[in-house]
């Protein structure tokens, strides 16, 4: 069927027509909102928090990350992100801890930064002559993010000055010496995706100039040289095929690779803040559209997506290893928007999302020792470190990975009106305020390893308000109660919704379906557990893990899982269990018989970085031709 493409045209006419009534301008800074809902998280994944904090984040030195913007001699890299990713991921992780130390270091990176502020306000690493060329306007965005995010934090005035600063010459210079959409690679996706701070600016000081700025970059998508995010979106034009590039490595890095993962959700951060202002339909409904086809058609059984950092209709082709496949920033990026689409909509898709790539992607991203966040986290092979980028002592993932870790607490509860919404399962404590009144949310459970959660919910006596808990679209038989009391209507990918007044005591219980599922895709399987997806691994030394083998399950596809003592798991492995399988193609003698063959979750698979410990998700079915049908 021909896809019918909305014209620049139009999109234009729905630009200009909409409401301009915020714009007036203010003569104060005014800082976001405090978050009302504080989680703290324990248990396995709340020490995995801790660890990417206390190693990674403390680890990083801020003044290496300012040099390259003393230097301002580059011509073509991205040095210059690397300051904002780590100090975005930094105050995350300080709104978590409140660690002073911590403060001390962002402060410090801070100053420094707009220590390197000229007179007509460029903060940089290009020199002049290439400027506006290739990551320059990508990483004056991470020092927009950066700064206006240490504004928010501490009210420093310096910062959000020096953010202004910089954001007016940009407007002086776009689009009087090149559209925004020419002034860097990718079809214009790294430097049209400025538009998230941009609309910060303008929420941040109500001076209309921002918001003009922001409607003119997403103006320009829709151009013939645009990326055109808004009408191929709503034209249902699937994200691998929004301007298909010719092979080879050339063409790859060059303007017309339309296809770039990262850079393209973050473009689309950026238009979720601008419909926050407008409200135009369209907006949202682009947005979402597209993050619909991203989960149908590219993010894998681990909860990410891209090979060279691109969609390529990956879900399907998940099966085949690939080349540097599930990037870090690209975890990052897909869980950012699923969360800014999750505190929008109140959807459960979306958090069903960031529970899957929180549990899988993202974990397996972190080295256990917690000193390095990988750059891939492929399906299969080994786990390794990134290289050193740009000529520094960091890459791109090693910076921007603790964010995602750093978002995890802020995605767990979410509040609306007079509802708590409970997004992630696991040991934790929540502390909210619904107006006036301070609720706190206490989860004792061992999820995921089982899947049963208790909630304690204490408030103000006889205080009415909802809380709703999410039902998992894997868990096909749950079930929720209050006080003992079972709630009927409990369905996957919902929430279940308890409204009363509550009284001291009172608990929510809630049990998920914790069975072994079988996946089957292309000729391979692999199994599920909850939300954790399963791997071989070479540790357990119960044969070849790229061996041929049929893993047996029932007739509703469940198969049966037995967990594996403590004593008996390799060191430094989270959950462990044992599968049925029929190993490789002989089948005389008692070859035939399923053997117990030891599974680990895929975060843990591999995770010893040794280039001689090898891991599998998806394992090959042997091929019976008595069962296959005859050609």
């Amino acid at each position: 069927m021909k896809r019918k493409v909305i014209s620049a045209a139009l999109l234009s006419l729905l630009i200009v027509g909409e409401t301009a009534a915020a714009r007036k301008p203010s003569a104060t800074f005014k800082r976001a909102p405090e978050p009302t809902v504080q989680t703290h998280v324990d248990g396995y994944l709340g020490g995995r928090i801790d660890a990417c904090i206390r190693v990674r984040v403390m680890s990083e030195d801020e003044n290496l990350l300012v040099a390259p913007f003393r230097q301002r001699n580059e011509t073509n890299r991205w040095q210059s992100e690397f300051w904002g990713k780590w100090t975005l991921g930094a105050i995350g992780a300080y709104r978590y801890n409140r660690d002073p130390q911590l403060l001390q270091k962002i402060g410090n990176g801070v100053s420094g930064l707009l220590s390197t502020q000229s007179e007509d306000g460029y903060i940089g690493n290009y020199a002049p002559e290439a400027q506006l060329t290739n990551w320059d306007v990508w990483g004056q965005k991470y020092t927009l993010l950066g700064l206006l995010a240490y504004y928010d934090l501490t009210g420093d005035k310096k910062a959000i000055e020096g953010a202004c600063k910089l954001a007016d010459r940009l407007m002086t210079v776009i689009p009087a010496k090149k559209e925004i959409e020419m002034a860097g690679i990718y079809r214009g996706l790294p430097p049209s995706s400025i538009l998230e701070p941009i609309v910060y600016l303008y929420n941040r000081t109500g001076n209309g100039k921002y918001l003009d700025f922001a409607k003119y970059i997403v103006g320009r998508w829709e151009t013939d040289k645009g990326p055109q995010l808004i009408g191929k979106a709503l034209a249902g034009v699937p994200v691998a095929e929004r301007f298909p590039f010719k092979s080879g490595w050339e063409t790859w890095c060059s303007w017309d690779n339309g296809q770039k993962a990262y850079e393209m959700m973050s473009c689309y951060d950026g238009l979720l803040e601008l419909y926050k202002i407008t409200k135009n339909p369209d907006y949202l409904k682009a947005v979402e559209a597209t993050v619909r086809n991203i989960i149908d058609e590219e993010i894998n059984i681990a909860g990410s997506g891209s090979a060279f950092e691109c969609f390529y209709h990956g879900k399907r082709l998940q099966t085949d290893p690939a080349y540097h496949t599930m990037e870090t920033c690209v975890t990052m990026t897909w869980m950012k928007l699923c969360q800014n689409l999750l505190d929008l909509t109140k959807n459960p898709l979306y958090a069903d999302q960031i529970e899957k790539t929180t549990y899988n992607a993202l974990l397996a991203a972190l080295k256990e020792d917690a000193g390095q966040i990988a750059k891939y986290s492929p399906l299969e092979g080994v786990r390794s470190a990134g290289e050193h980028q740009c000529g520094m002592h960091v890459n791109c993932c090693n910076s921007n990975g603790p964010r995602a870790f750093a978002m995890i607490p802020t995605a767990a509860v979410l509040s609306s009106n007079d509802s708590l919404f409970v997004n992630l399962y696991g040991p934790s404590t929540t502390k909210a305020s619904l107006g006036k009144n301070e609720i706190s949310l206490e989860q004792t459970t061992a999820y995921p390893e089982d899947g049963d959660i208790e909630i304690a919910v204490n408030a103000p006596r006889n205080l009415e308000f909802a809380v709703a808990v999410r039902i998992p679209a894997w868990s096909k038989v749950s079930r929720v109660a209050v006080n003992g009391e079972s709630i009927g209507d409990v369905r996957p990918g919902t929430y279940v919704t308890v409204r009363r007044r509550w009284e001291p005591g009172d608990k929510i219980s809630v049990n998920l379906d914790m069975r072994g599922r079988l996946v089957e895709l292309n000729g391979y399987q692999a199994i599920e557990r909850g939300p954790i997806v399963l791997a071989r691994d070479s540790r357990f030394d119960d044969g070849f893990v790229d061996e041929a083998s049929v893993i047996q399950a029932n007739a509703d596809g469940y198969v049966e899982l037995m967990p594996v003592t403590e004593a008996d798991k390799p060191e430094k492995m989270w959950m462990v269990y044992t599968a049925p399988l029929v190993l490789g193609t002989d089948l005389e003698g008692d070859f035939y018989k399923p053997r117990q063959i030891r599974f680990c979750d895929f975060a843990s698979a591999g995770n010893t970085w040794d280039r001689r410990i090898r891991y599998r998700v998806w394992l090959k079915k042997t091929y019976n031709v008595i069962l296959a049908p005859q050609q």
